[in-house]
C-alpha cells in the first residue's frame, strides 16, 4: 500500500506463475483436469489473476529478473520494465582443476515438482545405460521420478551448499529440463566449469551459449521430451570439448558485485525520476 508521494519499485521473479501461464500443470498437479474440482480450481485462479493484474497497477516501477520475465510482464500486466539479472555466488561456486573425465557422471538437481521435468531427465537415461546419472533433490513427484528410474541413475537427496558443489564440480554436465524464469543452477553450474544440456526455453537462453554461437557453454534440446534429451547428450557428446574457462566466465556475468551496482544504479534512476514527475 502506498501513497502518491511514495516510489514502489518492484522486482518481479515472475507474474504469478499458476495463474498466467502454467494453469494446466497446476491443474494436473491438483488432479483437476477433468471433474468437479476443474471448474472450481478455475474460478480460483481466474480470481487470483484479476486480483495480480489490478495489483500491478500501483507498482511505480517494474524490473524483471530476465527478458523472458519482461516480456511476460508486458503480456501480463501490460506494463515495461528493465532487467536486471539475480546475483549467483560465483565467488562459492568455483571449478576444480584439472578438467573432468569422459567417464565423469551426468548431474541434474531440483525441487522435484511437475514443472521441473526431472522425470524426463531420469527416464532418458534408460535409453543411455552406459551413462551414469546422479540426481538431487527431493519433493512431491519423488515416487513417479524414482520409478522411471534404471539401475544407472542413483538418488542422492537433498544437499547442502558444499555437498551441491562437489556434485557440479565432478560432473560431465548438468541437465535442465524446465522452463524456467532465470534458472540459478544451471548458472552454478557453469561457474565450476560445468557444461549445461538443457531445454531451449525460457531464462535459460539468457544464461547458457548453445552451440551456434561463439564460445559455447552447453547445448539446447527443443522440445521437453526424453527422446529430445537423449539426443541432446549425443550431440553434446559428439561435439567439441567446452572448455571449464568458457563455463566459468559465462557465469561471472551474473556475479553478485554485477547485481549490485545495476541494481543501485537502477533504484538512483528511478527516484530521480519520479522526484522530477512531482513525486
Amino acid at each position: 500500500r502506498t501513497t502518491a508521494r511514495q516510489l514502489h519499485l518492484c522486482y518481479c521473479l515472475t507474474p504469478m506463475r499458476y495463474a498466467w501461464d502454467l494453469r494446466a500443470t497446476y491443474l494436473e498437479a491438483i488432479d483437476a483436469v477433468t471433474g468437479w474440482r476443474r471448474p472450481l480450481a478455475n474460478a480460483l485462479l481466474d480470481r487470483l489473476q484479476r486480483w495480480d493484474s489490478e495489483t500491478s497497477r500501483s507498482v511505480t516501477d517494474f524490473v524483471a529478473i530476465s527478458d523472458h520475465i519482461r516480456d511476460r510482464i508486458e503480456r501480463c500486466y501490460g506494463r515495461e520494465s528493465a532487467v536486471i539479472y539475480p546475483p549467483v555466488d560465483v565467488d562459492f561456486f568455483t571449478p576444480r582443476e584439472p578438467d573432468r573425465a569422459t567417464s565423469a557422471p551426468y548431474v541434474t538437481a531440483s525441487r522435484w515438482v511437475p514443472y521441473k521435468r526431472i522425470d524426463l531427465i531420469v527416464e532418458a537415461f534408460r535409453a543411455l545405460p552406459d551413462r551414469q546419472l546422479l540426481v538431487a533433490g527431493d519433493g512431491p513427484d519423488m515416487p513417479r521420478i524414482r520409478a522411471a528410474a534404471g539401475p544407472n541413475v542413483r538418488f542422492v537427496g537433498e544437499l547442502d551448499r558444499t555437498a551441491l558443489r562437489e556434485l557440479l564440480r565432478n560432473a560431465r554436465a548438468f541437465l535442465f529440463a524446465a522452463e524456467e524464469d532465470f534458472g540459478i543452477l544451471p548458472v552454478e553450474a557453469q561457474a565450476c566449469g560445468t557444461p549445461v544440456i538443457a531445454f531451449g526455453r525460457g531464462g535459460v537462453l539468457e544464461t547458457v551459449r548453445g552451440s551456434g554461437q561463439g564460445c559455447p557453454t552447453g547445448v539446447f534440446f527443443e522440445t521437453q521430451s526424453s527422446a529430445a534429451i537423449v539426443d541432446a547428450v549425443g550431440r553434446f557428446e559428439a561435439g567439441p570439448a567446452i572448455p571449464a574457462s568458457a563455463c566459468r566466465a559465462q557465469a561471472e556475468r551474473f556475479s553478485a558485485s554485477r547485481f549490485r551496482a545495476a541494481f543501485e544504479a537502477h533504484v538512483r534512476r528511478a527516484w530521480q525520476s519520479f522526484v522530477a514527475g512531482g513525486g
